[in-house]
């Protein structure tokens, strides 16, 4: 699971979620997977879409994660009322509209977008495909 080294902090505030997003550009690869929604995507369902991405396209070409999940989020116990804030129960990548969330290069059309529909149906926003332009 993808989870930062170090923090400074080791509990964040929630933070609001409004406007779009700045990595809103195919940079890297041929073709990206671009959300459309606002949500937290958690560390377990990036990797599950990592992983439908390389048995997709075999693991040939190339791929690239556009985001990481440094953002701590907390869980009380069962059956606790009040006592403060939870501990840690995982961490979380904050994505907004228009943000690309995986690249894909090098290989052909259909194995990238078979690949990156796979991914899209693991991650909890609506995404669509996008070219580089």
């Amino acid at each position: 699971m993808l989870q930062p080294s170090r923090t400074k902090y080791r509990k964040a505030f929630r933070g609001k979620m409004r406007g779009n997003s700045k990595g809103n550009l195919v940079a890297f690869g041929e073709y990206g997977l671009k959300s459309l929604e606002c949500s937290w995507i958690t560390a377990n369902q990036l990797e599950a879409a990592r992983k439908a991405i390389a048995h997709a396209t075999k693991r040939n070409g190339r791929m690239w994660c556009r985001i990481f999940p440094d953002k701590p989020f907390t869980e009380k116990g069962t059956g606790t009322m009040g006592a403060g804030k939870g501990d840690v129960k995982g961490y979380v990548a904050v994505v907004k509209p228009g943000r690309i969330i995986f690249e894909v290069s090098g290989v052909t059309e259909t194995e990238a977008k078979e690949g990156l529909n796979l991914a899209a149906a693991k991650l909890p926003v609506v995404c669509k495909i996008v070219n580089r332009k």
